[in-house]
């Protein structure tokens, strides 16, 4: 059961353009949508855990299926990131820990998030990892953004279409050690601790959010750079239809 708390509200008339965003984590997603949609929308994240630092308009905790089978049809664009976790991305360094302190458990939900999202009939996005069964539409790294993270990351587009940006080659490595050597690099890793990983301030310079100070949840957020360049790229298509600037 979905429980319902409200960050923060707008007036009505910028309510025209209902965006949700599905395993929402601390709003990485949400706010990309924003900067692409503008002011004229409205987001609404669900996490099955709370979020005290979303980025968007309203928060709901709860099951996400759950919330897309009652709600989704209520929302203009959906965008739902299932924990990779459970779809071929084993967690890394402490989150594994982490993990089992908290009896954390990640089924697989691509399929049956797909599912529930068809029966909306509303345009849709689920991203996830390479090893997992969403459809690889789209693929997005920070370095077509000039991010300090690489972060490669796949989009399943469900009811419209976009055509794959070039991949520029990387400027160099990955800084920490790895294979028991160290090396210096523009990237930084953000999982995990230690080993010249990334701090907390690291992780929001090299992803681009400014909100959190929370290290777990960091990591766990996607860019806002990936879902802004998604917006966008539906907006090419349909944003003269939906009042929202293209």
């Amino acid at each position: 059961m979905t429980q319902p708390v409200d960050i923060r509200r707008v007036p009505d008339a910028f309510r025209a353009f209902r965006v949700l965003d599905g395993c929402c984590c601390i709003g990485g997603g949400t706010e990309g949508y924003r900067r692409a949609f503008g002011p004229a929308c409205h987001i609404t994240g669900v996490d099955i855990e709370p979020q005290p630092d979303y980025r968007g308009d309203a928060f709901h905790q709860g099951d996400v299926i759950e919330y897309i089978r009652a709600h989704g049809a209520e929302f203009d664009f959906i965008h739902v990131s299932p924990p990779c976790q459970g779809e071929g991305a084993p967690a890394k360094g402490t989150n594994s820990a982490r993990n089992a302190k908290l009896g954390r458990t990640y089924p697989r939900l691509i399929a049956p998030v797909r599912a529930a999202l068809e029966s909306t009939g509303r345009p849709f996005v689920v991203e996830n990892v390479a090893g997992s069964e969403v459809r690889k539409d789209i693929r997005l790294c920070g370095e077509q953004f000039g991010l300090g993270v690489l972060m490669h990351r796949y989009f399943e587009l469900g009811g419209w279409t976009a055509v794959q940006p070039d991949h520029p080659k990387r400027r160099g490595y990955v800084r920490g050690w790895r294979h028991g050597k160290y090396r210096e690099g523009p990237y930084v890793a953000a999982y995990g601790q230690g080993g010249g990983k990334a701090t907390v301030g690291e992780i929001r310079t090299a992803k681009g959010i400014d909100w959190s100070t929370d290290h777990f949840r960091l990591r766990e957020a996607l860019p806002p750079a990936y879902t802004q360049w998604i917006g966008r790229a539906f907006l090419v298509q349909h944003g003269a239809g939906l009042g929202v600037a293209a």
